[in-house]
């Protein structure tokens, strides 16, 4: 039985981070909840920061929901009470870290020394010997009472480099492990990061196989007491006032829109909204709805499907023609322009919708966190896109980094055509509740 709402809850927890992406914290993240929730004990996972793309991984090694946890975007408050309803109902939970350890700011660091929550740190080591022990030095004491877990050598090409990475250490009592370079577990890329569309049961012999590995590591012996943390009860929210109350909102959800945050689902709901999941590339017509939500994804992969949906190209085209509210991010908005040009500089028709043309590059166009001010208040959110998009709509707003000092960025357009409004930015709904569901039409 869980903690009470109003009292703290304890629960075994890790953030796994690393000094840079690629490291593979990911596979080692997902290969812990793996060998924990197949050992029958309730784990949850967590992504610090925006990410679209590992929670897939980590949901399936958990079978539980994703949610992101971000000090900005999400808001302290907003993790405080997602970590203690979950560890109110857990054995453990994994907290997957971004890009390095101090990256960004927020960071990964500025999460765990919040909460209290011990870094496993994931290096790879395929390159180095007794430089291993000099970086986790570093990871550690860097700052002042970084909560600390120890250290996971990965892609390791023999047991005598495994040993002499172990005895570089100026702390033995920091390892905890290696994992092997394997094929077997290695997660596929592709541009925007990890490739999660594959079938469920490829998706699961990956995971299986890397928490196999695991299990002949000391980090696997040790007891989850090891790690336990109190996650203090989060301050009393108000219940959402019921701005979507009695509408239908319909969702574009499959491989090409697969960029939905669970959480903003769970925001729509919580104002009231019924929402409609339906699928362009399987040729759906739109569902019987008041406002429509095209998230993010990888049209781009999917250029003939799209054509070829005539079905959810002219349901669109008759909400838009009745003046009803689309709200496009990213993916979305770029399916509805006229083209898309590949990272070939082939054309393809996107749904011609809005007028407007978007260009894969292979270079990233934009990232970082970004913020949409509204009549009805700021939203925030991120962008990360490979396309740029060229349109004549008229651009009704702008979005902002959060920091002043980036006051020189342009940010992200928001196109306006009837009740459409699209943009390259991803909003995060609970940041602003009245904002979204001015969007789609509600009261306000």
């Amino acid at each position: 039985m869980g903690a009470a709402v109003n009292t703290p809850a304890r629960c075994a927890a890790l953030l796994v981070a690393a000094p840079a992406s690629g490291q593979g914290k990911t596979t080692v993240a997902a290969a812990l909840a793996r060998l924990h929730a197949r050992a029958g004990r309730k784990v949850r996972a967590f992504k610090v920061g925006p990410d679209f793309l590992d929670p897939c991984w980590l949901e399936a090694a958990t079978g539980a929901p994703v949610h992101a946890l971000d000090l900005w975007m999400v808001g302290e408050g907003g993790c405080a009470a997602a970590l203690h309803a979950a560890a109110a109902d857990c054995d453990l939970l994994v907290i997957e870290g971004a890009m390095g350890l101090f990256d960004g700011s927020p960071s990964a660091a500025d999460l765990a020394q919040r909460f209290g929550i011990p870094v496993l740190a994931v290096i790879d080591a395929s390159s180095m010997a007794g430089t291993f022990g000099a970086l986790v030095f570093g990871l550690r004491h860097y700052r002042a009472d970084m909560p600390w877990a120890g250290v996971l050598a990965n892609r390791v090409a023999s047991p005598r480099h495994r040993d002499m990475l172990r005895e570089g250490l100026r702390e033995p009592g920091d390892w905890l492990g290696s994992l092997p370079r394997s094929a077997d577990w290695a997660l596929p890329e592709r541009h925007l990061g990890l490739v999660a569309d594959l079938p469920a049961s490829e998706v699961m012999a990956r995971i299986d196989a890397a928490a196999d590995a695991l299990s002949a590591t000391p980090l696997a012996a040790l007891p989850l007491e090891r790690w336990a943390v109190e996650f203090p009860a989060p301050d009393a929210v108000d219940a959402l006032p019921p701005l979507l109350a009695g509408r239908r909102i319909a969702v574009a959800h499959d491989a090409s829109f697969a960029f939905v945050y669970r959480a903003n689902v769970d925001t729509l709901e919580a104002l009231g909204a019924s929402v409609a999941f339906f699928s362009p590339l399987a040729g759906e017509a739109l569902p019987a709805c008041d406002a429509v939500w095209l998230p993010g994804g990888y049209p781009e992969l999917y250029p003939q499907q799209l054509a070829a949906a005539t079905a959810t190209r002219d349901s669109l085209a008759a909400h838009i023609d009745a003046g009803k509210p689309v709200w496009a991010e990213c993916g979305g908005m770029m399916a509805l322009m006229d083209e898309i040009c590949d990272m070939e500089g082939r054309s393809h028709p996107g749904w011609g919708l809005l007028p407007g043309v978007t260009r894969m590059h292979r270079r990233l166009a934009a990232i970082g966190p970004q913020q949409l001010a509204l009549d009805a208040g700021t939203l925030r959110g991120h962008t990360f896109h490979y396309s740029t998009a060229a349109s004549p709509l008229p651009v009704v707003a702008r979005t902002a980094r959060p920091d002043a000092a980036a006051a020189h960025d342009a940010g992200e357009a928001v196109y306006a055509h009837e009740g459409v409004r699209a943009s390259y930015f991803h909003a995060w709904f609970a940041s602003c509740p009245g904002a979204i569901a001015a969007l789609l039409g509600g009261r306000t």
